[in-house]
């Protein structure tokens, strides 16, 4: 592009997470669970010392104590539950670790999928989790690059992203999502919501806005490179080739990638290492040798992991509650608008904490990614917007209210004097009620209207018992999370 020059860099280590979000029935939970356990997924927990160096590959062994310690303890007891019946983010993992072949561009890049994911998270939400590494001793920034970026496509819909293939053994993927679903994740597969009218993987969440994988990366340059702002604003944007197999950077201002940079950087370890956010990764370039990094790639998969597992949730979740009051129409009952408000009320008291890190390098790039995925604005949002639905609503259901008292407060007032006064002698004892045929215009009024009052009372009666029934029948299978 003008005015910027892409200049080369080779990559000798490149580790990959993708994660991307699902939604499932909560009444499923017990089920989905059994169907993981079946097919060798584990319950993962921090007591088990066994599964420190398992799932990460390339001999990484992240330290449990070091997440027992990262995190505040309220957050802590959600995220590491010790049992699958506590409260939390279920974790189930599985061992994959097999090759693969990424064809895209003309270009082969060989990697290996380590291992699996699959979170349970509350009012149901799940999120898959993809541990990848590359498997050469070194490949171009601008290939790794690429291949990124069309990996974590689920399902091609541009030019630009399709005319990939993956390949294992005997076997051929077109898409990211047949490899995921029909291969890796298939037990996941039964138990996902499908929105009939969307189409797709995403149909399971309408309100999700990109039908892409979010990444996070660790990669490793040559220790004689140099890092420059182009490589970073490349890297937070997933910049590798175009659709001819050019290297590209998708801005041709210099004074635009600086700005950029400069409000996404973490740059607490330069010159040497770099952490830069973006909506669709967090990425971390380095220039030093892999075994002088072997604590920073230890806490890219489990605290940093985390953490951004953790925001992403947050994201999905107000999104998830953003989309359900959209769809509110005003033949709803007011009960439904309660459980919305039920939902946000649980999330935020259970769940949302701007402070979750009690380490300092925690809470700046916590910082990094509320400002990013602009989670306190969607709060805001989703809180005004529910509030003023409800309010609404209320007042609606007050009017009706107002209108039901007036009318029986006619028929208490028109019965009682009519009633009093007029035909109340015939209905002492027993009632005779060949006398009603003989009744003049002004008792027909006072007998139909008292009917009519007494009748109405029950109906309300019943109405309002048989209301309290129904809803304590579906708060009790309703998910309690």
């Amino acid at each position: 592009m003008d005015g910027l020059e892409i200049l080369p860099l080779d990559i000798t280590n490149a580790y990959m997470t993708y994660l991307f979000p699902f939604s499932f029935r909560e009444k499923d939970r017990q089920k989905l669970m059994e169907q993981l356990e079946k097919h060798h997924f584990t319950f993962f927990t921090l007591d088990k010392e066994e599964l420190q160096g398992k799932y990460y590959g390339d001999s990484i062994k992240i330290v449990n104590e070091e997440l027992d310690q990262f995190f505040l303890p309220f957050i802590e007891d959600k995220l590491f539950p010790v049992k699958t019946d506590n409260r939390g983010f279920l974790r189930y993992s599985k061992v994959i670790e097999e090759p693969f072949i990424y064809e895209v561009n003309g270009n082969k890049i060989n990697f290996i999928i380590n291992s699996v994911d699959i979170i349970l998270c509350p009012f149901g939400i799940g999120i898959v989790t993809l541990r990848a590494s590359m498997a050469e001793d070194q490949e171009t920034f601008s290939n790794i690059l690429d291949h990124i970026a069309h990996f974590r496509v689920l399902e091609p819909k541009l030019a630009s992203d399709k005319g990939t293939q993956i390949h294992q053994k005997n076997k051929l993927f077109q898409t990211t999502n047949e490899l995921v679903f029909d291969y890796i994740c298939q037990p996941l597969k039964a138990f996902i919501i499908h929105n009939e009218k969307i189409a797709g993987y995403y149909g399971s969440l309408p309100y999700f806005e990109d039908e892409r994988m979010h990444s996070s990366i660790f990669l490793i340059a040559n220790d004689k490179s140099e890092i420059t702002e182009d490589q970073l604003f490349r890297l937070a944007h997933l910049d590798g080739k175009d659709i001819n197999g050019n290297e590209f950077i998708s801005s041709s201002n210099p004074d635009y990638v600086k700005r950029y940079v400069d409000n996404r950087i973490y740059d607490r370890w330069a010159p040497h290492t770099y952490t830069i956010t973006s909506e669709h990764t967090q990425a971390t370039l380095s220039i030093k040798k892999k075994e002088q990094l072997e604590q920073r790639i230890s806490q890219f998969m489990s605290v940093n992991y985390y953490n951004l597992m953790l925001h992403y949730y947050y994201k999905i979740m107000l999104l998830k509650v953003s989309f359900e009051h959209s769809e509110v129409s005003w033949s709803k009952d007011k009960k439904y608008v309660e459980e919305l408000i039920e939902l946000i009320s649980k999330f935020d008291s259970h769940y949302y904490f701007e402070e979750v890190s009690t380490r300092t390098e925690g809470k700046e790039l916590t910082q990094k990614l509320r400002e990013v995925f602009r989670l306190q604005n969607l709060f805001e949002e989703v809180k005004k917007t529910v509030d003023d639905l409800y309010r609404a609503q209320d007042n609606l259901s007050d009017k009706r209210q107002n209108s039901m008292l007036f009318m029986l407060t006619i028929f208490t007032v028109v019965s009682g004097i009519y009633g009093m006064n007029l035909v109340i002698e015939d209905w002492k004892g027993k009632t005779d009620w060949a006398k009603v045929p003989g009744y003049s215009f002004f008792e027909w009024i006072a007998l139909i209207t008292s009917l009519t009052g007494i009748g109405l009372s029950i109906a309300l009666i019943v109405y309002t018992g048989g209301k309290r029934i129904y809803d304590g029948f579906r708060n009790w299978k309703r998910d309690r999370f």
